[in-house]
This record gives structure tokens, sequence and C-alpha cells, in this order.
């Protein structure tokens, strides 16, 4: 088990990255694990307010689009074992 925050580095970079947590923001560990042209989904918020993005990957740069308002489970961090 570990934090999904910290990613998988030793398989990166990443096409794609799906997160089935809420984290308050993006780690930013997953966004670096994005190959140029990646995406990522993934519900960023608090547990009453979360918005679905999808991040793209370009460059240094980071583009991120609302796609809806979701409510899934807290992201939990700093588990590791």
């Amino acid at each position: 088990y570990s934090d999904g925050g910290i990613g998988w580095p030793e398989a990166s970079p990443f096409d794609g990255i799906l997160v089935t947590a809420a984290p308050a923001e993006i780690p930013l560990d997953l966004l670096h694990q994005l190959k140029d042209g990646g995406r990522m989904v993934i519900p960023v918020g608090d547990r009453d307010h979360q918005q679905l993005r999808l991040v793209t990957r370009s460059g240094d740069k980071f583009q991120q689009q609302v796609l809806e308002m979701v409510q899934f489970v807290p992201f939990v961090s700093g588990s590791v074992r």
C-alpha cells in the first residue's frame, strides 16, 4: 500500500492517469509523471465541492478543463506501508 499522490515514478511517464479519490489539490508528483501530451482525469476539492478535471500536459505547462461537479471519496495522503 502507498500514498496514491506519489504515483508510480519508476514506471512513468504515462499517457494517461485516472484518479478515483478527490485530493484538495492535484498532487505535483502525478502531474510530473504525465508524458508530454498525456492526460489525467481527477476529481479535485473538499468533501462538499469537487470538480472533475481533465488535465493535459504540454511541455512544462498543464491545461485544466472542468468537466462537471462530482462527489468522490476523499483522497487520503501520507499512507505508506
